[in-house]
Order: structure tokens, then C-alpha cells, then sequence
């Protein structure tokens, strides 16, 4: 599926503040609008925020629900990391290294959007932890469920 984008819709009470956020502050790519929803370009993928009535509850950590890019390059990552610095995004964590040591390690951060949802960047040290590592069943931290 090399012919493919993903595509993800999600939750927005604010058409303009997500605008903000997504363009001004991340600096996604603009795409069509109504009162009811946005398209944003992300990385060469398409968002789609949706406008609701009610704000969705605040989830508790960054499980089950947040959505991201993974970066092949840390100095890829460091540019957006200093550029949600830049333009006083708000971070849901800060920046910090996951699994040091192991084949898993990778930096990341996670922002929260004017709606509540979260984003998480991050860039592994190996990039074979992308998809590979199926010895492995650390996946994420712990949780409440686990």
C-alpha cells in the first residue's frame, strides 16, 4: 500500500482553535473548511477535525487515545520539538527517552490540543522498533488494564 495516506478524523469543540494549533503551532498544511470541520495536511497525511456539540472526557494518561508521527530522523524530531517550543504548545509530557538501553529506546513528547486530544512524536534509536522487535511485548508503559 505504498499508493496509500492515512487518514485519521477526530473530535474538535473549536474549528478555529484546532486552526491554530494544527497550522500556526504544529504547521500543518491548510486544506478545505467549513463551520463543521477542517482538513489539515500532516506530514503528507490528512487530518480531519470534526466539530461536537460536547467536549469528550478527559482521558486519564496517554492511553487508549492519541495519535502522532514517528520521525526517521532525530533531527527531524528536535525541529518540531523546538518549534512546538517556539510557539508555546502546550505538552501533555515532556520531552524524555523511553526503554533507555534496549532495542525499544526512542525520544519522545506528547502535546494536547485545544480539544483534549493527544499527540505524541517520537523517533526510535533503532529504527527496526518501528515494526520489528517481535521478541518483545513492551509496548507503551504500563497501564491500569495491564
Amino acid at each position: 500500500m505504498k499508493d496509500a495516506l492515512f487518514h485519521l478524523a477526530f473530535p474538535t469543540h473549536d474549528v478555529a482553535a484546532a486552526k491554530r494549533f494544527y497550522v500556526d503551532g504544529l504547521g500543518c498544511t491548510l486544506g478545505r473548511e467549513s463551520s463543521r470541520a477542517v482538513l489539515f495536511g500532516l506530514a503528507g497525511h490528512q487530518l480531519v477535525a470534526h466539530l461536537v456539540a460536547e467536549p469528550l472526557p478527559s482521558q486519564q494518561g496517554i492511553y487508549p487515545r492519541h495519535f502522532g508521527l514517528v520521525f526517521l530522523s532525530k533531527d527531524s524530531w528536535q525541529r518540531l520539538l523546538e518549534q512546538a517550543q517556539a510557539n508555546g504548545l502546550p505538552f501533555y509530557q515532556q520531552p524524555r527517552v523511553r526503554f533507555p538501553g534496549t532495542s525499544l529506546e526512542h525520544h519522545t513528547f506528547f502535546l494536547e490540543d485545544p480539544s483534549g486530544n493527544l499527540l505524541e512524536f517520537k523517533h526510535y534509536l533503532h529504527e527496526s522498533a518501528i515494526f520489528g522487535e517481535q521478541g518483545s511485548s513492551e509496548i507503551g508503559d504500563s497501564s491500569p488494564l495491564d
